[in-house]
């Protein structure tokens, strides 16, 4: 059996469905502005474009989203916007914010598994109150040891993060969806990373490419992590 002290696991796209509710309310928004867009907008990368400018700002989650669909829409359609169109960028939002946390298939007994010979804890990042909520009503809060929320996930963060958790950078493991904040500020800092891709990733997550090394990993889909683990059957 692999030796670590700790495996961290991300939670949206990694533990639950998230980056497809962030489509389809997208592809509303890009309904709802095309009629009042000007000649050669492109709706989508405008969106892009605010997410990324606001990013220093708002940070990740839904609210952040919410209000960059807010200042995309005034950008693009100004004056000629009646307020239903408004109207229903608040609904898309509040929707989201709404949404019942649906897990991805195994999490729940991957998890048990791997805590059973591991020290188990979740780092994810976004809004402290969506966050929050999403992961008290997932069901899933008592397989963690500990649950960290956190703004960003970069090398002060994870440095930070594995400081507090008490545990050497080499024996630290983290699980996630998204090369850029779950695999390559982890070997930043000399730990492990394995990457389980999701069907969806958000523009402003994607890396240029994935990394080598015997400290990094990836696998098809979580229900693979105990046995590349090498955690005995029971």
């Amino acid at each position: 059996m692999k030796t670590f002290d700790v495996i961290a696991f991300d939670a949206d796209d990694t533990l639950w469905h998230s980056e497809d509710g962030f489509r389809a309310a997208e592809l509303r928004f890009y309904e709802l502005l095309e009629p009042y867009a000007p000649t050669g907008t492109n709706v989508r990368d405008a969106l892009t474009a605010m997410e990324r400018a606001n990013l220093p700002i708002y940070g990740y989650g839904v609210k952040a989203f919410g209000l960059s669909m807010v200042e995309a829409a005034i950008t693009i359609g100004q004056e000629r916007l009646p307020t239903t169109v408004f109207a229903e960028i608040v609904d898309i939002t509040r929707d989201l914010m709404l949404a019942p946390v649906r897990l991805l298939p195994d999490v729940s007994t991957v998890l048990d598994t791997v805590g059973s010979h591991y020290r188990v804890v979740m780092i994810t990042k976004g809004d402290l109150i969506h966050q929050t909520r999403k992961v008290s009503t997932s069901g899933l809060q008592h397989l963690f040891t500990h649950v960290e929320i956190v703004l960003e996930k970069d090398i002060e963060t994870y440095t930070r993060v594995v400081r507090e958790l008490d545990v050497e950078p080499t024996r630290f493991l983290m699980v996630g969806n998204s090369v850029k904040s779950d695999v390559l500020p982890v070997l930043g800092i000399g730990g492990h990373a394995v990457h389980v891709p999701y069907a969806h990733l958000w523009e402003l997550e994607r890396a240029e490419e994935l990394p080598s090394g015997d400290r990094f990993t990836e696998l098809a889909n979580l229900r693979d992590l105990p046995i590349w683990l090498e955690i005995p059957a029971h």
